[in-house]
């Protein structure tokens, strides 16, 4: 649940990996939290139980397919070519902003929630010898 009932917005939440089953925790920026009250808000949003409800009345949310399709046409909307950013491509690039500001592999692969270092150093396209010096320095 990202509202705690109060007119506020958790600073943190978690989701559910469908791939993997486990929970993935994240921050929600200020302005992130803002914009959800906001849309919270809306008349079009009372009594929806999701924050993107489909359209079809058999589906309850939006598919991942739609939520896509989002995604390039906000991208097409500031002026970006779309073919450079995706769904899961602006994952990443977070992932990847974190691990070149801080070098720290660690910290990285909990936010991602990989359960093997590889895994992130490979998501993140890490050079071998960098990866293994950063490893050497973890304590796991």
């Amino acid at each position: 649940m990202l509202t705690t009932g109060h007119d506020r917005v958790r600073e943190r939440v978690s989701v559910i990996q469908s791939k993997t089953k486990k929970p993935v925790q994240f921050e929600l920026t200020e302005n992130t939290r803002d914009t959800v009250i906001a849309l919270v808000k809306s008349p079009e949003m009372i009594g929806c139980r999701f924050m993107f409800p489909s359209r079809f009345h058999d589906r309850p949310h939006i598919s991942t397919r739609q939520y896509g399709r989002l995604v390039r046409d906000w991208v097409t909307a500031i002026g970006l070519e779309p073919s450079g950013y995706g769904t899961h491509s602006l994952r990443r690039t977070k992932a990847a902003e974190i691990y070149r500001k801080t070098g720290n592999l660690r910290a990285v692969q909990l936010l991602l929630g990989h359960t093997k270092i590889d895994s992130t150093v490979s998501y993140l396209g890490v050079e071998l010898e960098d990866a293994l010096s950063i490893a050497e320095r973890i304590d796991i």
